[in-house]
C-alpha cells in the first residue's frame, strides 16, 4: 500500500479555493492548484490519520511493522496480520515481563498457540546461621517444556526463536516438545 498518488482522492483543503479573488477564474492557476491537490491530499489524508497510525489495532499492514520496530518487537513474516497487531498492542506488556518465568510462557502462548512449563534450577537460600557454608551453584540452564494448545503441531525453529530472545543471558536453554501436557501438570 502506499499513501503517494491515490487516484481519486479529493483534497479536504482544495488550494484553488484559497486564492484570491483575482485568481478565482484563472483557468491555469486553477489547474496548477489542482495538481498540488492531488499531490498534498494523501499528505492530508494520512495526517488527519495521524492518531490511527499509532494504534496496532487501526494503523494499515506496511506500518504494523515499522510500529512494532518502535517497540522493540521483531514479528515473524509467517505470522497472521491479527496475531502480528495482537502482539504489537502487548508489546509493552510482555517487555515488562522479559526474562521471567510467566513472560517466557506468555510471549510462548501468544506467539505460537504452545502452551510451556519452565524447569528453572536457580532459586535462594539462606541460613539463620552465621558463617555457614554458600549454597551450592545453581546449574544455568533453563528447560522448557511446550506443548501444542492452538495447533496440532509445534514448530521447533520458531520455539526456540521466542526461547532465545526471552531466555535471560546468563542461563543456557534447553526445549523440549512434548506432545500434551506433562504428567505432573502444566504451567
Amino acid at each position: 500500500m502506499t499513501r503517494a498518488a491515490v487516484p481519486g482522492l479529493p483534497s479536504r483543503h482544495p488550494i484553488g479555493g484559497l486564492l484570491p479573488a483575482l485568481y478565482a477564474e484563472d483557468d491555469f492557476a486553477q489547474r496548477f492548484t489542482s495538481g498540488l491537490d492531488t499531490v498534498l491530499a494523501p499528505v492530508f489524508a494520512t495526517l488527519d490519520n495521524l492518531p490511527a497510525y499509532f494504534d496496532p489495532a487501526l494503523t494499515p499492514p506496511d506500518f504494523l511493522h515499522w510500529l512494532s520496530t518502535w517497540l522493540g518487537v521483531e514479528l515473524d513474516e509467517e505470522w497472521p496480520e491479527e496475531l502480528a497487531r495482537t502482539v504489537v498492542a502487548r508489546a509493552m506488556e510482555l517487555h515488562r515481563l522479559r526474562g521471567t518465568r510467566r513472560g517466557l510462557v506468555e510471549s510462548l502462548r501468544l506467539c505460537l498457540g504452545v502452551d510451556a512449563k519452565i524447569v528453572d534450577g536457580g532459586g535462594a537460600t539462606w541460613s539463620t546461621t552465621a558463617g555457614s557454608d554458600l549454597p551450592q551453584e545453581p546449574p544455568g540452564e533453563l528447560l522448557v517444556l511446550v506443548w501444542p494448545v492452538r495447533t496440532p503441531t509445534v514448530n521447533a525453529r520458531q520455539v526456540l526463536d521466542v526461547v532465545a530472545a526471552s531466555c535471560p543471558a546468563h542461563l543456557t536453554c534447553r526445549v523440549e516438545i512434548l506432545t500434551g501436557p506433562p504428567e505432573d501438570g502444566g504451567s
